[in-house]
């Protein structure tokens, strides 16, 4: 396993991580979930994200379960949750980042997981109607308070995470140190483009999510959608939306490609969002744990990627 570290923070995580979006409750129980915990961590996986809106809490609570269970040494495990969307519709409690909704929403992540503290804490959209400088203020005070060691943000512009690092900076508060954005074969603008000035600018880390494009990078949907598959989901209706004959022709041209170096498509699709230096950590998500053994097997193919075979893969998504 290759560790990095998360921007410019001196905290490292392993380069493929292990979330529970989707899986946690919706396909896994406290078992099944726990194999494939023990697993990833087997393969020396030292990150696992979660989020307060993952099955409703639900996530958290068998996550924190299967922790205790495992016993495994609180030092030896990165884990972070995500807040903004709220568990109730009452005002303050929903798609909002202001300071009641934050101080108290993160009392009942770290309740539902059975820790003192989370390494990494996002804000998980961001808030239009609460000003950055109040959820900034806000976020400092929880790693003052012992809460959570780092915060960021997932799916902000560029824009607007300067800004919130600038008001810290100004302030002398704890700054936003990683984004959790979306980043696959199919999806590059935001990692490449937008946030390539924060990179060094202000030492910025990503913990990517959706490497395989919630599933149609492993080609299962080529031809047609399986009864089995997420896309199935109650709740995930919008990703049928994103299975377009554009994209499965893009995603026929990288299984060729695949076929040709020897590999399968996931690993194809996995290695290559590892290959970007940007990328502190890719979240992989898996059903069973055969899929956890397979997914870290794409570590292997990194370094397959050459310069030539890079430029075969640009031109494949053209």
């Amino acid at each position: 396993m290759e560790y990095r570290r998360l921007g410019s923070a001196g905290l490292k995580v392993s380069v493929l991580s292990f979330g529970s979006w989707v899986s946690f409750k919706n396909q896994l129980a406290d078992d099944t979930a726990a194999a494939c915990m023990q697993a990833a961590y087997e393969a020396g996986c030292n990150f696992f994200d979660n989020a307060e809106i993952y099955a409703m809490g639900e996530s958290e609570s068998i996550m924190g379960r299967v922790i205790k269970k495992l016993g495994w040494v609180r030092e030896t495990y990165v884990i972070s949750t995500k807040v903004f969307w709220g568990l109730s519709d009452k005002p303050n409690l929903k798609n909002t980042l202001n300071r009641k909704y934050l101080m108290q929403a993160v009392d009942g992540s770290l309740k539902r997981l059975d820790l003192d503290f989370v390494d990494l804490l996002f804000c998980h959209r961001p808030d239009p109607e609460t000003p950055i400088e109040e959820v900034a203020h806000a976020m400092h005070d929880l790693i003052t308070q012992g809460k959570a060691l780092y915060w960021g943000t997932s799916e902000w512009s560029a824009d607007q995470i300067r800004q919130a690092w600038h008001i810290a900076d100004r302030y002398g508060w704890h700054k936003p140190q990683m984004e959790q954005p979306q980043y696959n074969l199919l999806w590059r603008d935001r990692v490449e483009k937008e946030y390539a000035r924060l990179y060094n600018d202000i030492g910025l880390g990503t913990t990517i999510w959706s490497p395989l494009a919630s599933g149609l990078l492993t080609g299962k949907y080529n031809n047609g959608v399986p009864a089995d598959s997420r896309a199935n989901l109650p709740g995930y209706e919008w990703l049928k939306e994103q299975i377009t004959p554009t994209r499965l022709e893009k995603v026929r041209k990288l299984g060729v490609l695949a076929q040709d170096l020897g590999l399968s498509l996931p690993h194809l699709a996995l290695a290559w969002c590892a290959k970007n230096p940007n990328v502190s950590t890719v979240i992989t998500g898996a059903s069973r744990v055969e899929q956890v053994h397979d997914n870290f097997k794409a570590l292997e193919a990194v370094a397959r990627l050459s310069p030539d075979v890079m430029k075969l893969i640009d031109e494949a998504v053209a």
